[in-house]
């Protein structure tokens, strides 16, 4: 997906065509090379987009599939938007087209790519391409209100298990994270329940050991993967570390995971 900064005016001359990787994305990955060629010209004047709903949209409904860095999304599954543009961008392409072949790919997305049709209003579409126009291959990280419209990747408190249940939620805003990446627990038997209300199938795995973005350790038990509602897995943990995580391709690379310490 890819946006337009509000401020930028509309492209007056011929654009030439970006280097875009094409790619096919199996959630709502945006095919980016159509459009281009339209762009020029024809590219939208600044509509009045709310970038705040636009990060927290992208977020919650492409951050799986697409890495964009200002978002803090790691999707790998569709294109890395601020590598598509990049090039694009350098050699000078208004980000006022790139909002509009964003904004065009979300209206109508590959019939053979697994983005649903609709997928957005056309109001949160306008402020979803406006967000990614702004910040796609752009340097630093967003500030002001931008900085914190959508909660940093497994900030929240760390969970605590009690009476042998242990709580630890997928993030509800669509982000490849749990709202908390720490947890802790005593020695015995445990249940612990993954509330996900995001739209993104995940589920909640334990390993042994300290393992971070790759496996290291052993995998004791793993929950099934829902969306919507609540996965439960149960096992027993002695003293020690272990790695919860995601088993979803790519989400624990992208930084689902978290730590359990547990003592007694």
């Amino acid at each position: 997906m890819g946006i337009a900064p509000s401020s930028q005016g509309s492209h007056r001359g011929p654009l030439q065509r970006p280097r875009i990787p094409l790619a096919r994305a199996a959630c709502c990955a945006v095919l980016i090379a159509v459009g281009i060629a339209t762009a020029g010209c024809g590219a939208k004047s600044p509509h009045n987009a709310n970038l705040i709903t636009g990060k927290r949209e992208f977020v919650a409904k492409c951050g799986s599939c697409h890495t964009l860095a200002r978002a803090d999304t790691k999707g790998i599954v569709g294109p890395n938007l601020d590598e598509a543009f990049r090039a694009s961008i350098a050699e000078g392409l208004e980000r006022n087209a790139v909002r509009s072949v964003v904004e065009g790919q979300i209206l109508n997305p590959n019939p053979e790519g697994a983005m649903p049709k609709d997928l957005v209003n056309s109001k949160t579409r306008e402020d979803i391409a406006a967000y990614v126009a702004q910040v796609a291959a752009a340097p630093g990280k967003d500030t002001g209100l931008l900085a914190t419209a959508v909660e940093a990747p497994g900030a929240g408190k760390p969970a605590v298990e009690k009476a042998g249940k242990l709580r630890i939620e997928a993030s509800p805003s669509g982000q490849l994270a749990y709202v908390s990446d720490k947890a802790t627990a005593t020695p015995g038997p445990v249940t612990i329940e993954m509330p996900n209300m995001s739209g993104v199938s995940h589920n909640i795995a334990i390993e042994s050991g300290e393992g971070g973005a790759s496996a290291k350790g052993a995998t004791l038990a793993h929950s099934a993967f829902v969306t919507k509602t609540t996965a439960t897995v149960s096992l027993t943990l002695k003293a020690g570390t272990y790695t919860f995580f995601c088993e979803a391709p790519g989400h624990r690379a992208a930084g689902m995971y978290g730590t359990i310490t547990v003592k007694p």
